[in-house]
């Protein structure tokens, strides 16, 4: 899957966008670049940090869907493995050798269940989350057909309002259940607060956690009381990792987005009022983008539009410039203000998405470099694994 042996078989152009060893000048657009030096400071720096807190990371793999990110993550910032959404994107890490995924999410049709149960005869621990009994029987029925094990985490809404049940009791009796269910093993807990993520307040994101440790540690406490164990207490964000990793209830973060940092998290503000992609973090991918029409004295047309990236989260902004601004996109074309006509056609920019990890699954490659010249060229590995 990740055999890139024939990579200098493909055409530029064509195939994809560059090639190692090509200047930086020449990588075709729109594409997403990954500044390597940036991303690898990034990483060493989240590992360090839990590290130094005593807590396993295990990596967002939604947000880049890369097997070589995941890689370089394991590598270099020591993560324990990764979690991401669907059954089809953990196949992904899986075959590509992550020895630890988690589905952190619920698997119910009949078909994943099946393909769930077959995810550790490629050699990874394989991890799901579980908010409703009636699954357990499923799993446990695919996990004994197949002879494999199938870990589950007990999930609590603690606030997102999407999946996970809100009652202590109702985390006790999924967990036991799990822990009687064979080729089933309950591992713990799943308690991420995914609401509150990019509220830009840290008074107003501390304020939602505590209210997700209280009811963390509530469940923990119950189901010690019942003489069962949690291996991981799962959870945590870019935005909010500080509070997790210092609540003394949870063992694991989940953080994704600190490896890349898009617009909008780079908005949020740390406990001293600063943006965080000003000093906390470094702004790793950009999406690159050329001009390709300045017909308008005041305005350029670039190549990066609606297909190139989300705006769910808002537009990019052009990193490193205050001269221009990407204000408006279509389909094919983003508009980029120039009132001084400083640009000119074919020149390069580098935009900074508004949302990562919908933009990253719109490309099949990143283009990493580093001093000026393509370093390395990385598939999107898990790109349209939506299953």
């Amino acid at each position: 899957m990740n055999d890139m042996s024939n990579i200098h078989e493909l055409e530029v152009g064509f195939d994809i966008p560059a090639l190692p060893g090509m200047d930086e000048a020449d990588i075709q657009t729109p594409c997403l670049v990954l500044d390597l030096d940036a991303l690898e400071r990034n990483i060493r720096k989240m590992g360090d940090y839990a590290k130094a807190h005593g807590m396993r990371h295990r990596v967002h793999g939604k947000m880049h869907k890369s097997v070589d990110v995941a890689k370089l993550q394991v590598e270099l910032g020591g993560a324990c493995g990764v979690c991401c959404q669907k059954v089809s994107e953990a196949e992904v890490f899986a075959r590509g050798g992550i020895k630890d995924v988690l589905v952190s999410n619920q698997v119910r049709e009949p078909a994943k269940i099946d393909r769930l149960a077959r995810m550790p005869k490629l050699g990874a621990r394989t991890i799901c989350c579980v908010d409703d009994i009636d699954n357990v029987a499923d799993l446990s029925a695919a996990a004994q057909k197949h002879g494999t094990q199938i870990e589950c985490l007990v999930e609590i809404d603690c606030g997102a309002g999407r999946c996970g049940v809100t009652q202590t009791a109702d985390v006790v009796r999924i967990a036991k259940a799990i822990d009687a269910a064979p080729g089933l093993k309950f591992a713990g807990l799943q308690a991420y607060q995914g609401a509150m993520q990019h509220m830009d307040s840290y008074e107003d994101r501390k304020a939602k956690v505590d209210i997700a440790i209280a009811m963390v540690r509530d469940a923990v406490d119950a189901l010690k009381a019942d003489g069962i164990e949690c291996d991981i207490v799962g959870g945590g964000g870019t935005g909010s990792y500080y509070f997790e990793s210092n609540s003394g209830v949870y063992n694991e973060l989940q953080c994704g987005s600190y490896a890349f940092m898009d617009a909008d998290y780079g908005r949020i503000l740390d406990k001293d009022g600063k943006r965080i992609d000003q000093g906390e973090w470094e702004n790793a991918l950009f999406l690159l983008t050329s001009v390709m029409s300045h017909a308008k004295a005041d305005k350029a047309i670039v190549d990066a539009g609606l297909k190139a990236q989300s705006v769910d989260s808002g537009l990019p902004f052009v990193f490193g410039r205050d001269d221009v601004e990407y204000v408006k996109c279509s389909d094919e074309h983003g508009v980029v203000a120039d009132p001084k006509g400083v640009l000119k056609v074919n020149d390069k920019l580098k935009l900074v998405p508004g949302h990562c990890d919908p933009t990253c699954n719109v490309h099949d490659w990143y283009v990493g470099v580093r001093g000026g010249k393509v370093e390395s060229v990385w598939p999107v590995s898990a790109r349209g694994k939506a299953y």
